[in-house]
């Protein structure tokens, strides 16, 4: 039982009664009201003073309950992101949307493939399909010695007298120039350029194999290499549209105090004019560069020893001596003839 909180006698409230009810009931009440926030306002807090641990409990299965719902609501909303079957959206985009999107790319890159062709097209409009637009580097051929046999790269010849493994094999160079082959070209005059500027079709002059004589292969298959005085295959490089002004013509010299007997061939080692210009090798298909075959006139004394020998192109208006550029108009390459 509550005690009473009046004086029997009197009506009046009893002070002890009243302190004795305070202190019973001051506890559960600063607990709901630390709980709740505020005083207790109804009389359900007073009668029933540990509802606050029910309240707790119902909390706790709410939050436990509101985890699993954003847990369900994070993995529908990937799925959404991915596909939204409400709106009919694909990674946050509808239909309309993505078909606008590559339209535009479409369109745009569309542009730029075609602006860079029709770049390209304007571009090739200025070339001309078979002479090239500069050629200021070529203006002056250079040259290449061929040795009618395997050479190294720092165009050392090194020939054996004895021995006919290492005599050179026959040179498949010259095959162009057999003169069943060049009997197909026209033969031409003689100082005079074969000017083709107004012709559709070029042809070419001939140049017969025959002319290179001892060295041409044909009556010492060698090429002198056996008897210890080989010879050595001396040609320009193309130029396209070159017109050497004078007679052109190969002169060989040995680099060393006393001179070294040789033979041209053709005689004089002449570069005829009737050979230029060259038209470039889709029009002049059948085209044949002259060829000066030198011949080495070597003696007992020039065996064992290595020789540098330089050639340049003469009496014309070709450069042959320019220090910025060793090979221009000229070579020079080494020979060593072990006995």
């Amino acid at each position: 039982m509550r005690p009473s909180a009046l004086n029997a006698a009197s009506g009046e409230p009893d002070p002890r009664t009243a302190a004795v009810w305070s202190r019973a009931e001051r506890p559960h009440t600063s607990f709901i009201s630390q709980r709740l926030g505020g005083e207790p306002e109804s009389a359900l807090s007073l009668i029933c003073p540990h509802s606050s641990s029910s309240n707790w409990f119902i909390h706790l299965i709410r939050a436990m309950a509101n985890k699993e719902e954003k847990a369900d609501e994070k993995q529908s909303s990937w799925k959404d992101f991915i596909y939204n079957p409400r709106t009919g959206e694909f990674i946050g985009r509808t239909a309309s949307s993505w078909a606008l999107i590559f339209l535009f790319y479409l369109v745009f890159y569309g542009f730029l493939a075609g602006m860079f062709s029709l770049t390209m097209w304007v571009m090739l409009q200025t070339l001309d399909e078979h002479t090239p637009t500069y050629r200021d580097r070529v203006a002056n051929p250079g040259e290449n010695p061929t040795a009618l046999r395997h050479y190294s790269f720092n165009r050392m010849f090194s020939v054996q007298t004895r021995g006919s493994r290492f005599w050179p094999s026959r040179s498949s160079f010259l095959q162009t120039y057999n003169d069943s082959l060049q009997e197909a070209n026209k033969p031409c005059p003689d100082g005079m350029y074969f000017e083709q500027d107004d012709v559709e079709e070029k042809k070419a002059c001939q140049f017969k194999r025959s002319e290179l004589r001892q060295c041409s292969g044909l009556a010492d298959s060698n090429f002198g290499y056996s008897e210890g005085q080989p010879c050595i295959l001396v040609k320009m490089n193309r130029v396209i549209g070159l017109r050497p002004r004078g007679d052109p013509h190969i002169n060989c010299i040995v680099k060393r105090e006393t001179p070294l007997q040789m033979q041209y061939f053709p005689i004089e080692g002449k570069l005829d004019k009737s050979y230029f210009p060259y038209y470039g090798k889709t029009l002049h298909a059948n085209y044949v560069q002259p060829v000066v075959a030198v011949k080495l006139l070597l003696a007992e004394d020039d065996y064992n020893s290595e020789l540098t020998i330089e050639c340049k192109v003469e009496g014309s208006d070709l450069l042959n001596s320019d220090d910025r550029d060793k090979f221009l108009g000229r070579v020079i390459f080494r020979v060593k003839v072990s006995k």
